[in-house]
């Protein structure tokens, strides 16, 4: 069941049957919304397996959370932001362990590395297209996580400023400013890029 088959008066009584308990209903509206979730995690930690494990956490906690949405905005406004901030959870979290446990080590050397294989091949057989493609997705991954999750609720997900600001409890102007930095940012980078 894909969202354009439901008429918003099935997607509410879905969503209201899903809020009373009806587990059934639950994974229906969790079809209907999981991969745009696993965009805006992934977009965030660009880590395919820590973003599943995450998705996993969010879907659990939006289950525990549902009966508290009142429909003041829309289903996917609420469960964005709270996809953003798992995500951002597990950043800082690792930042901390980060922080923690490598000073310890004395040179970048001591941990070992896996070369990578050779993509010449298929380097040549990419077209222009894909290879901006890839510099934009590199460009992106090197935002911080909280202008990157900014940037993907504005732009790939077309959330107004007020609903991400709602979403994530910061001032609007917090949203406009990494917003802006975010963008700032890509630009400079994609100019510098080949």
């Amino acid at each position: 069941m894909s969202a354009p088959e439901l008429s918003p008066a099935e997607y509410a009584a879905l969503l209201a049957r899903a809020q009373a308990g009806d587990e059934s209903a639950f994974g229906q509206l969790m079809q209907l919304h999981y991969e745009a979730v696993f965009r805006v995690i992934y977009a965030v930690l660009r880590n395919e397996h820590d973003a599943r494990d995450v998705a996993q956490e969010v879907w659990l906690k939006i289950w525990q959370e549902l009966p508290k949405f009142r429909g003041d905005s829309k289903f996917t406004t609420w469960v964005h932001p709270i996809a953003v901030r798992r995500s951002l959870d597990l950043v800082r979290k690792r930042r901390r362990w980060f922080d923690r446990f490598l000073p310890f080590s004395s040179a970048a050397e001591d941990f070992p590395s896996v070369a990578e294989p050779s993509t010449d091949h298929t380097a040549r057989d990419e077209t222009e297209a894909d290879e901006r493609a890839r510099g934009v997705r590199a460009a992106i991954d090197e935002l911080p996580p909280k202008q990157r999750a900014v940037l993907v609720l504005r732009e790939l997900d077309g959330l107004s400023y007020e609903e991400i600001a709602a979403g994530l409890s910061l001032p609007i102007g917090t949203v406009m400013s990494r917003l802006y930095h975010a963008r700032h940012s890509l630009a400079s980078k994609l100019k510098k890029s080949p």
